[in-house]
Parts: structure tokens; C-alpha cells; sequence
């Protein structure tokens, strides 16, 4: 067996969130399994080290947290930093680290772990490689908490001292590309497109929609400005003033910046009687469970860097109306998705009718969802790690 890489879990390690990087993220890590040796950038250490049992804890998390940032214990904190004052030397490749080939970094890292990637590039042996969700901060910075949006170029930047970016899209590959040398940046690693893999128990989970009252939509996604919930809204609000009769289901985690207003109109109609369930995050377990139970999906976000829900729902043979745009739209080329303009309220709603007015048009695109093949996890993984083996450690 070859040796382990470094998995970069600095952010990860510290919540119990499950947003789309963190569920990379995870799932990265048990796809690799023995191939992966998870690490943090601990900021009371001022160090990287392996991680702890707590850390281990939170990575293995079955609920899911509705805070986004990371949580240290006190205890964790006072000692690391009486490690700290006790002498504990900077890293090198026979102590902290002394059996690995390269370092791979899933997350988005923060300015503080950018600063501290050079002694363990220093420190690492084998390629290292980062990969790149997507750009939207650049695209869509009105959508975009400020601070991601701040940090975002400089972030850009730090990943020109990678060996490899792997793109979880076409989209977010070319976006970076774009970017680089809109910039005039002009010595950048190699970057290519690897898309995000599926878990298997969610392809084979294919179940009946229960026999209740309403036809439930589900939408799982969090709340936040470029998710497009406004629309969504909207829509089910025309089709409820038409008399149609379903419920809305909403999953995910509430953005206090960019998700308030909807999350208010999400209250309001509430409040107004209407069809409409909101249930935060939830665990895995919960979320297979809701995909089972409805009897289709919407994701009406604007721009991802890959969209899990939308292949997480077909994975789970319910059809799903989406955008026909960038990534998304990769995603929902290979059939059982309705393609729509999202930000056309009408389209969005009239789409919605359709199938909950014809069996037989959401039997047909059922159909085509389970009669598609997903990569799943280990897939991903071993596609990642072929590539990152051929990569050299380059010198400039």
C-alpha cells in the first residue's frame, strides 16, 4: 500500500456543520480511508498537528450543527497553548509527519492556515494539491457574505503555490483558469475538472413516495442570497393561489447574512397558513429519508461549483427541476432533471405544475434518474488520487 497523504481538515475538524465543503470534505476522508491522514492547523499551538479524539469525534458527527464556524473547547484551547509555551518546535518531515507522499486541502482555507502552508509544504513530501469549489464570491458578490467576498482574491491567489487544483466542475475549473489570467498571473499548477462523487447507499435508496395527504416538494439546500429561495417562494406562492395542493419541504442551514430576507418570507407564509415545512439541517439519515418521501425536487440556486441535491436527489430516482446553467447544468445534462430558468418566476412555477399535474411526465424523468450512473465516493477518491500521482512538485 502506498503511503497516506496529509487531508488538510483545519475548518472541518471543528464543526459539526454539514454544508456542501464540509460534506466533501467527510466524505473524502472515508472514501480514502487508510490513504489519508487528517490534520489541522491548530491557531492556541500555532502549529499543524494530527488531529485529537474530540476532532476525530466531530468528523464521525451523525447530527448536524447549526453553527458554521469553528467550535474549540476551553480545555482544547488552554492545551494547546500550554504546548505552546512549553517549547513545541516548528514541524519537520521526521517528526510530525514522518510517513506521507503529498498533501491534499478539500476546504476553502482561511487567511490564518494560508500563513501556515508554507512550513508544511516545507514539511511534505509528494505533490500538494487543493481543491476548487467554485467562484461565485467573484460572480455573485452581492450574494456573498462580505467577508468570503473580501478574502476571496487573496484566497485566488495562495493557490497558485499548489502542484494540482482539481475543479469539482467544468465551470469552476474554467472560472479559475478565467481569473488567473484576467489577473496576469502567469506560472499556474495544472487544474482539472474531477466532479464529486455520490454515496452509494443514497444510489441504491430509490423508495416509493408515502401515501400522504399532499405530494411533498422538497428543496435541500441552505438559506442563503445565491440558493435563489426568494424565487422558489414566489413560485409556490402562485401555485398555492391557484389552489394546487402540495407541501413544500425546506432543508439546510439559515446564512444570518445573506439568508435573512428569505428566511422571513419562509416565517411569513408560515404564518399565512400555507403548505410550507422548514426544517433546518438535518443528519444524512433524515435528508435520505425526506429524498424518499417526496415526490420530486426543485434547487433553484443560481451558481454552484457542482450541486450535490441535484445528483443526490437523482441518485435517489426523484426528478429534479434545476437550472440547464454551469455546473448545475452538468449535473443535470445526463436526464431526469426539468432545466429551467430559475430566475424566471413563471417558468420556475410553470415547471412545477407540470409535474405535479403528470403522473406520467414525473414517471418518465423518475425513470430516466435511476437509469443514470453516479460515481460514488471511492469513486472519486481513487479518480483524485490518480491524478494527484502524477503530478510533480514543482519548483518555481
Amino acid at each position: 500500500m502506498s503511503l497516506p497523504v496529509l487531508l488538510d481538515l483545519s475548518h472541518t475538524s471543528h464543526t459539526r456543520a454539514r454544508t456542501g465543503i464540509q460534506r466533501v470534505a467527510r466524505s473524502l476522508l472515508g472514501a480514502l480511508r487508510e490513504e489519508a491522514r487528517p490534520i489541522t492547523y491548530d491557531p492556541h499551538l500555532r502549529a499543524w498537528r494530527p488531529l485529537e479524539a474530540w476532532e476525530q469525534e466531530n468528523l464521525g458527527a451523525k447530527s448536524a450543527d447549526r453553527k458554521r464556524g469553528a467550535q474549540w473547547p476551553l480545555q482544547a484551547k488552554m492545551r494547546a497553548r500550554a504546548r505552546r509555551w512549553l517549547g513545541s518546535g516548528p514541524i519537520s518531515r521526521k517528526t510530525a509527519f514522518p510517513e506521507h507522499n503529498g498533501i491534499l486541502v478539500p476546504e476553502v482555507f482561511s487567511a490564518e492556515v494560508a500563513k501556515a502552508l508554507p512550513a508544511l509544504f516545507r514539511a511534505t513530501a509528494g505533490p500538494r494539491v487543493a481543491i476548487f469549489h467554485d467562484a461565485i464570491a467573484l460572480k455573485f458578490p452581492e450574494l456573498t457574505p462580505s467577508k468570503t467576498v473580501a478574502r476571496f482574491p487573496a484566497y485566488l491567489q495562495e493557490l497558485l503555490a499548489f502542484d494540482g487544483i482539481a475543479a469539482n466542475s467544468e465551470d469552476s475549473r474554467d472560472s479559475l483558469l478565467d481569473y488567473w489570467q484576467w489577473a496576469g498571473f502567469t506560472k499556474t499548477p495544472p487544474v482539472t475538472a474531477i466532479p464529486l462523487g455520490v454515496d452509494v447507499r443514497e444510489v441504491v435508496s430509490v423508495h416509493a413516495a408515502p401515501d400522504t395527504a399532499l405530494p411533498i416538494v422538497l428543496s435541500v439546500g441552505s438559506i442563503e442570497g445565491r440558493k435563489n429561495h426568494l424565487a422558489l417562494l414566489a413560485a409556490c406562492e402562485k401555485l398555492w393561489e391557484r389552489g394546487m395542493l402540495f407541501e413544500l419541504r425546506l432543508i439546510g442551514l439559515t446564512h444570518p447574512q445573506t439568508g435573512r430576507i428569505a428566511s422571513e418570507r419562509i416565517n411569513a407564509l408560515k404564518s399565512a397558513g400555507r403548505s410550507l415545512c422548514y426544517n433546518g439541517p438535518l443528519a444524512d439519515a433524515a435528508v435520505d429519508t425526506a429524498y424518499a418521501e417526496c415526490a420530486f425536487t426543485v434547487y433553484p440556486s443560481l451558481i454552484e461549483g457542482f450541486g450535490l441535491p441535484v445528483i443526490e436527489s437523482l441518485a435517489h430516482g426523484k426528478p429534479c427541476v434545476c437550472s440547464g446553467r454551469g455546473a448545475i447544468g452538468e449535473s443535470a445534462r445526463g436526464g431526469g432533471c426539468v432545466s429551467v430558468d430559475v430566475t424566471d418566476v413563471s417558468q420556475l412555477a410553470a415547471s412545477m405544475a407540470r409535474l405535479l399535474e403528470s403522473p406520467t411526465e414525473l414517471s418518465a424523468l423518475a425513470k430516466a434518474a435511476r437509469a443514470r450512473h453516479f460515481k460514488s465516493w471511492d469513486g472519486y477518491a481513487e479518480e483524485l488520487m490518480d491524478w494527484m500521482r502524477t503530478l510533480p512538485r514543482r519548483t518555481d
